[in-house]
């Protein structure tokens, strides 16, 4: 049970945005409807259509937001703007104070996640892990991604239904990322639930209950890696974290919120994709036939889900110094709030972009994986997983179906299913 200066913290951080966007939603604000209404979180794309029409850059209650393309880009590969944390929003001394005295263990969502740091911090940080995600890495971790991939669909139920989410899309991320940091296996379900509660620390305006569950799951984390790192500092082997304990250039605090952030986004992104996946191919059974037809279009048709359906929505950026953009003079310290997923759907950029085609040309255009020095590290390894995750499903059970309402996490930025009930049909194998 947290203590109440928890509660107060959660107050700065959600509790009061969450009432603004409520209201800003109330008065009929786009920004408001996309972030903090429930419709903006079962369809974004009216509200950021709505966004673009006003222009490049439209004033919200924290600075502006924007669903163009090449603004987007542009910040992102900029060096005048930076990361936004919560040290740069103006409020009481007081208010700041609050949040240092309830601490959360070393996350995703805060320095020194890279997420949250700018040069040269993020470059130290970055540096550490990223030969781990090299193409010659990648490629060595594909024989174990495509035997996680055959012992998940052996354990599906022919002629049964199942929960996608749980029982696959989830399992093969958790598995690779596991491995990669030295996780035993036994430790697969325990870090699925706290990764599951983790990623709304990653969110806005979630509620108490959302936002408590995180940070005792984060709680749980911490500990868990304070004994396997004591452990990997007696008998490393070979994965990436032993790497970055030996050499002693991250202190212990660096190293959590390392192994904490490659967990979630090793973790997270994937998952939405296969799910995304699976759910958009079957919604357009036309596409899913060009696939099957061209096996050499899977790679294709996940730029596409990526595009079409970001998992990560929106992010934010903070100018450094006196800049500008889009025509318009920003002081230093102005927010920008930009919708990726209605960058990947900008018409000045992307043809027909609200139809989903696997043959889009410049799909791989997409933001999706952000842009600049904190594209995603593990970028090539998620295109790899989903794209055999999505391949194989659809080979070992090319009835697969939708059975039932799927269900969406509640979540303004991380968008995924929660649940997917599918029936599963005949495996291919076992057809006379």
């Amino acid at each position: 049970m947290l203590s109440a200066r928890y509660r107060f913290r959660w107050l700065f951080e959600h509790g009061a945005p969450r009432l603004l966007l409520r209201t800003q939603a109330w008065r009929g604000d786009p920004f408001g409807k996309l972030t903090g209404s429930a419709d903006g979180l079962r369809d974004p794309y009216p509200f950021i259509e709505e966004i673009r029409r006003r222009g490049p850059l439209v004033p919200n209650p924290i600075g502006f937001s924007t669903a163009d393309y090449e603004v987007i880009r542009t910040i992102l590969r900029d060096d005048r703007w930076g990361v936004f944390t919560i040290d740069g929003v103006r409020m009481p001394q007081a208010a700041h104070q609050l949040i240092r005295d309830a601490p959360i263990p070393p996350n995703p969502a805060e320095a020194p996640s890279m997420l949250l740091t700018d040069p040269p911090v993020h470059t130290r940080l970055r540096r550490s892990v990223q030969s781990a995600f090299t193409p010659y890495a990648i490629a060595r971790l594909r024989t174990r991604v495509e035997a996680v991939t055959t012992e998940l669909l052996e354990a599906l139920p022919a002629n049964g239904t199942a929960d996608l989410i749980h029982g696959y899309a989830a399992q093969l991320p958790v598995a690779i990322i596991s491995e990669m940091l030295g996780f035993p296996d036994e430790s697969r379900a325990e870090f699925l639930e706290w990764g599951d509660r983790i990623t709304a620390l990653l969110d806005i305006g979630v509620s108490w209950k959302q936002w408590s569950a995180a940070v005792e799951s984060q709680m749980g984390m911490d500990g868990y890696l304070d004994r396997h790192i004591a452990e990997l500092r007696r008998a490393p082997g070979e994965d990436i974290l032993s790497s970055l304990v030996t050499a002693g250039d991250l202190d212990d605090h660096e190293l959590k919120g390392t192994a904490s952030l490659l967990m979630g986004a090793g973790f997270e992104t994937t998952v939405n994709l296969i799910g995304n996946g699976v759910h958009q191919l079957l919604a357009h059974p036309e596409q899913l036939a060009l696939v099957r037809a061209n096996p050499a279009l899977w790679p294709q048709a996940v730029e596409e889900i990526l595009r079409f359906d970001s998992p990560v929505r929106i992010t934010a950026r903070m100018a450094l110094s006196d800049t500008e953009i889009a025509g318009r003079a920003l002081p230093a310290g102005t927010v920008v709030v930009m919708s990726v997923s209605g960058a990947n759907r900008d018409p000045k950029v992307f043809d027909d972009p609200n139809t989903f085609d696997v043959n889009r040309a410049n799909a791989k255009d997409h933001l999706g994986f952000s842009n600049g020095i904190h594209v995603c590290l593990g970028a090539a390894l998620a295109r790899m997983e989903g794209a055999y995750a999505l391949r194989s499903l659809f080979d070992t059970f090319p009835d697969l179906s939708i059975e039932g309402p799927a269900e969406y996490r509640q979540l303004v930025n991380l968008y995924g299913f929660s649940r997917l009930p599918v029936r599963l049909g005949q495996r291919a194998n076992a057809r006379v």
